[in-house]
């Protein structure tokens, strides 16, 4: 079982010494970084994760990616965003210690101003769609999952297919990060 508690002891002992601060000239690294110790240079990612619907992935998506490390600027939108977030993906995500419920579907077109350095689609109907995305990319992936809203069954069927998705989201996202 992966460890949440155990995933941010270790993410807050990583890279700048203690509290985001370079240990070098003990700076706050942000987005630039002035004492010349590049190996403790942090340099603030923004990622833009998208879905068909934005109620559910890619929000799950989000809140993973902000947990992992609370440094990175983590945005979720959608090609045809709902009226209202999933409430299993509430509930499931809630079960982790992860809060989205005050999370709500947002429109790509939100975004089409802003530049980002990492666009990653968790559908395939965004995959489809992406390509129309006017706003600065620097990297664009696709991470696929299958879509938890298509499950059938009772209340807690359907809470295990959302929980199976979500931990297939915390690890591939945590692959992602690793590598950032």
């Amino acid at each position: 079982m992966f460890s949440y508690i155990l995933l941010s002891n270790i993410i807050n002992t990583m890279g700048c010494g203690s509290k985001g601060s370079c240990s070098s000239c003990n700076e706050d690294i942000i987005t630039e970084h002035q004492c010349g110790d590049s190996k403790n240079q942090f340099i603030r990612k923004r990622i833009l994760i998208i879905c068909t619907g934005n109620s559910c992935r890619s929000q799950m998506a989000e809140g993973w990616l902000q947990s992992f490390d609370d440094r990175l600027e983590i945005y979720s939108a959608g090609t045809h965003p709902e009226k209202i977030i999933n409430p299993f993906a509430v509930n499931v995500m809630a079960e982790v210690g992860i809060d989205i419920s005050f999370h709500y579907p947002k429109s790509i077109d939100k975004f089409v101003n802003e530049s980002f350095d990492y666009l990653i689609t968790v559908c395939d109907n965004a995959k489809q769609i992406c390509p129309t995305f006017a706003g600065e990319v620097k990297n664009s992936l696709h991470i696929g999952f299958e879509d938890p809203a298509d499950a059938k069954g009772n209340d807690k069927e359907i809470t295990e297919v959302y929980r199976k998705v979500r931990d297939q989201i915390r690890d591939e996202l945590y692959k992602f990060f690793i590598n950032l």
